[in-house]
């Protein structure tokens, strides 16, 4: 009896699998559950926070701070991401994946990108205002020059626009055909052979020296130097010490919650072997549009805790300025009304205005007054 193996051994050639795609049986797994309960719960307690904080700024829009304009635009930072979080839920969560098209891909990737810029180089400014403030006396920011704290938060916008070109031009809508079982929104990078550039490559760096990398720098000196005169140097004035411990722990904060998701996005770009379509922000993945390696979990697993930093800065506020926590109260009509006019943040970021200027009958009246009736009810802390 003879076996005819030439059907089998007939090619001997080698194949190309650079298109192959596994797949895989699409169950429910741990990130089609874990990120849409994390966005769901950032929603929740974000959304309330953020409409005080929100209901706050705009009752005292006459007198607004330095600090009071750099929360509006963190907070408008942190609402965009918020409006976005629906998306990233339904893409980990639907059968179909990502649903929403190419422009809302183009959009919520890019607002996830512009609200962690946008955070932290507001950040930095803060931290160099107190910095110049403190160790040379010369603050960067002043009550008395809102154009230039305006044109501060603008630059800090337009920035982080520039920054964001990349998921603007790159990011795309991949349906099933093109991308396993499920759609997904992914950066599509052109293929190096094809292009004289590396996409890839260039978004990343631009992200992780600019983005990421400077601005840290900055904050990180800033903040090693406010330990060491609150630990060994001069003693402070005790609003200055408030307002140190309050900025170091926003800022201890959101690096605890951005960190990890860079670092482990600078590991995703060493990774040589990583194929040219990647998920955005951490949001998809594989065939079934979920991370198919562990260092793809660990992008979405850090995605998702960037993400929930949106709805954490306006519970930091209120837990850590009492100002803030009784003008919510006031808002909430819990506590009666107090002084007008009160700084919410004690930062001492230009919260001093200017002295008021007395006409000179009024203060000849004043100089010739008892001095009973000179002295002056001591004000608040």
């Amino acid at each position: 009896m003879e076996l005819d193996l030439g059907g089998i051994f007939v090619q001997n050639a080698t194949s190309d699998y650079g298109d192959y795609v596994y797949e895989e049986d699409c169950a429910p797994d741990a990130p089609a559950v874990f990120l849409p309960f994390l966005c769901s719960l950032s929603l929740i307690l974000g959304l309330p926070g953020l409409g005080l904080l929100l209901t706050l700024l705009v009752r005292k829009r006459r007198r607004w701070s330095v600090m009071d304009i750099l929360a509006l635009h963190l907070a408008v930072a942190d609402g965009l991401m918020l409006i976005t979080l629906p998306f990233w839920s339904a893409q980990a969560g639907h059968p179909s994946g990502w649903i929403f098209g190419t422009p809302f891909c183009k959009i919520s990737g890019a607002v996830f990108n512009i609200n962690f810029y946008c955070g932290i180089f507001l950040l930095a400014c803060v931290n160099l205002d107190r910095y110049l403030s403190i160790f040379h006396s010369a603050p960067f920011f002043s009550r008395r020059k809102p154009r230039l704290v305006q044109l501060s938060c603008l630059s800090v916008w337009l920035l982080s626009l520039l920054l964001s070109v990349p998921d603007w031009v790159f990011l795309k809508a991949l349906d099933g055909d093109d991308r396993g079982s499920r759609a997904v929104c992914v950066h599509d990078y052109p293929l190096a052979s094809q292009s004289n550039v590396d996409w890839r490559l260039a978004s990343r760096l631009l992200h992780h020296a600019v983005g990421f990398f400077l601005p840290s720098v900055i904050s990180a000196f800033c903040c090693s130097r406010f330990l060491l005169r609150l630990w060994r140097g001069p003693p402070l004035d005790p609003q200055k010490q408030r307002a140190l411990r309050i900025i170091l722990t926003l800022a201890g904060v959101f690096f605890l919650c951005w960190t990890p998701y860079n670092l482990t996005l600078v590991a995703h770009t060493l990774r040589r072997d990583e194929p040219r379509s990647e998920p955005a922000g951490g949001g998809g993945g594989g065939a079934c549009g979920k991370p198919g390696s562990s260092l793809g979990k660990g992008l979405l697993f850090t995605f998702a805790l960037g993400c929930f930093h949106a709805c954490l800065r306006p519970l930091l506020y209120f837990g850590l300025c009492g100002n803030v926590r009784r003008a919510v109260l006031e808002t909430l009509s819990c506590v009666p009304k107090g002084e007008e006019g009160l700084s919410l943040w004690e930062f001492g970021m230009g919260e001093e205005a200017p002295p008021p200027q007395q006409d000179p009958e009024e203060k000849v009246a004043l100089n010739q007054a008892p001095p009973t009736e000179q002295q002056a009810e001591p004000g608040r802390c």
